[in-house]
């Protein structure tokens, strides 16, 4: 030990250098090189939610090594895109857009601490906090709005029928546009009126839907040519639909119906209205099984675990909803 001790001691090191000595590791790779490994590794949501942002940090970084930012730099970049976001009306000075750039850069080192690049002590976007998120604007939408917004769907556009079904089914179901557009004729089931939702995170879950919407899916499947296997949600020409469906929609909408553009309203709305409607009438764990939320560490207590709506209350719920009666109510 003693030994040992003078060697140290010569080198002008410590036990405790030794103990605390960094790992030895390959050099870090840039930006350019390691961000199309971490793209082609997440799922086409997280791809689609952070591409543009990653973009960005290319535009800047694309040339430098992962470890060479520091906390400072980051909220300097961060800072940078609040400034030079796009200005819409509904904007919120940048916020969004600040949340979301730190977010796809911790996505970012979150790979590379898994590969065994960074330590994670040396992570810089764990360092910067992202910017409180305002409270949300959307509400419920009333009774006789809604029957505005339905009807200017039903009586304008070129394919009035497709967005009379796109709304009855978001009103229907409150489930979100990827669930719509995941939608395949295979996932219906006819018998029950049920309808398989795939959502965000990866989430499923069986849907109570009415009769009525039941039946005018199926017609729309057979006469707009979808394959069992394809997406449901057509135009005319059996081409399927896209989120730019939803753009045209309401931009048209606006036009109609003015308060609509003036609102920003968009089909989220339609989820708040009628997960409001469900949860002022059957209450918290029904209209929570109804949003096809899963469990988190956000819920309200400990409870909210063992407190879970069955199919049948939701479908129960869907019955008082559309005013139809239901296989499973």
């Amino acid at each position: 030990m003693d030994a040992a001790k003078l060697v140290l001691a010569g080198m002008g090191l410590s036990a405790q250098d030794l103990l605390t000595a960094p790992e030895s590791r390959p050099p870090a790779p840039t930006f350019a090189e390691y961000v199309p490994i971490v793209s082609a590794a997440v799922s086409a949501g997280t791809r689609r939610a952070y591409g543009s942002y990653w973009n960005r940090i290319l535009d800047h970084w694309a040339d430098r090594c992962l470890d060479e930012p520091t906390p400072s730099e980051v909220r300097a970049l961060v800072e940078h895109i609040k400034a030079n976001v796009i200005v819409r009306r509904n904007s919120r000075g940048g916020r969004s857009a600040a949340e979301h750039l730190i977010a796809a850069l911790r996505c970012v080192y979150r790979h590379a601490e898994d590969d065994g690049l960074i330590d994670k002590a040396n992570n810089p976007a764990s360092k910067v906090e992202k910017p409180r998120r305002l409270a949300s604007t959307r509400r419920a939408v009333a009774d006789n709005r809604l029957a505005e917004i339905n009807h200017a769907a039903a009586s304008t556009g070129d394919d009035p029928a497709l967005d009379a079904l796109l709304l009855r089914l978001h009103t229907e179901t409150a489930c979100r546009r990827g669930g719509a557009l995941a939608l395949r004729p295979q996932d219906l089931d006819p018998d029950q009126c049920l309808i398989f939702l795939r959502e965000k995170g990866e989430t499923v879950r069986w849907q109570p839907i009415s009769p009525t919407l039941m039946a005018h899916l199926r017609h729309h499947a057979d006469q707009r040519h979808a394959q069992q296997d394809g997406q449901l949600l057509r135009y005319r020409s059996g081409r399927p639909i896209t989120r730019r469906r939803y753009d045209y929609l309401w931009t048209r909408i606006g036009k109609h119906v003015p308060w609509v553009a003036t609102q920003q309203i968009s089909t989220h709305w339609l989820r708040h209205t009628t997960l409001t409607w469900v949860e002022r009438n059957f209450g918290y764990a029904v209209a929570r099984g109804y949003a096809g939320h899963t469990d988190s560490g956000n819920e309200p207590g400990v409870t909210a675990t063992y407190v879970r709506a069955s199919l049948q209350e939701i479908a129960r719920a869907l019955s008082a909803l559309t005013g139809e009666p239901h296989p499973l109510a």
